[in-house]
């Protein structure tokens, strides 16, 4: 999953940018910025994979901007630059962009250029995990999360240190956010595959290492039970009875 940005004032290119995406899986909207410490402050919160950044007059010294935020953010996002002009081409290429689109701008090359970051830019396995509430913030590593599992609108959070930690969101909204170790299993249940001990088809669960949970999957997500069957047998020596 990689998480973008778009940094414009213009309606009609961000509706296009997000019409594009959204045919893919592998990309999850965040947000739009259209001023300096606003777009700044979005980008070193959230890590973003990838920003469409208008450099025409959305912000002034849009390249002081990419400079500035290399100097804080560890994780530093990959840019597209968009503009009505070829004029700052080169200023586009020095700065490290990874792509440029002329607007206006058309389906195929959004397409096309979303396709290159798919393809250069490996998805992130991101390590924590925000849950956000009014103006609480908490964080969980995304490696000590055992499973999460849905309560009405809420979900539970079962962490490696016995605690259960509730998030006012659907279990949905974190599907697309976790890392690839993380799989649907049932309608109310996401379980981190690197702490499955046991997979019993006949009963349908899933054992947690180093205590007594039992996570139950259902045959709609067969394919991603699958998935952590093959996963795990790969690492491990089998034998035959």
């Amino acid at each position: 999953m990689r998480n973008y940005l778009i940094i414009d004032n213009n309606q009609n290119s961000i509706q296009s940018i997000k019409n594009v995406l959204n045919d893919y899986a592998d990309f999850n909207f965040i947000g739009i910025c259209n001023e300096y410490n606003t777009a700044m402050n979005v980008i070193l919160k959230e890590a973003p994979d990838l920003v469409f950044f208008n450099i025409d007059n959305v912000i002034e010294n849009p390249f002081e901007f990419t400079r500035e935020l290399n100097l804080f953010n560890q994780e530093f996002p990959v840019f597209i630059a968009m503009s009505n002009s070829k004029d700052r081409l080169y200023e586009v290429i020095k700065n490290g962009f990874i792509d440029f689109l002329l607007k206006p701008l058309s389906e195929l090359e959004i397409r096309k250029s979303a396709l290159r970051v798919l393809k250069k830019i490996p998805a992130r396995s991101r390590k924590h995990l925000c849950l956000k509430s009014y103006k609480d913030y908490q964080y969980l590593k995304t490696d000590e999360i055992l499973f999460l599992k849905a309560d009405n609108n809420t979900t539970d959070f079962y962490m490696n240190d016995g605690n259960i930690i509730s998030a006012y969101k659907t279990l949905k909204t974190f599907e697309s956010t976790l890392p690839d170790n993380f799989h649907r299993i049932h309608k109310s249940y996401i379980i981190n595959k690197n702490f499955v001990s046991r997979i019993q088809y006949g009963k349908h669960f899933c054992s947690i290492k180093k205590n007594s949970y039992k996570v139950p999957f259902t045959k709609t997500y067969i394919k991603n039970i699958e998935l952590i069957n093959k996963a795990l047998s790969g690492h491990s020596y089998q034998s035959l009875n």
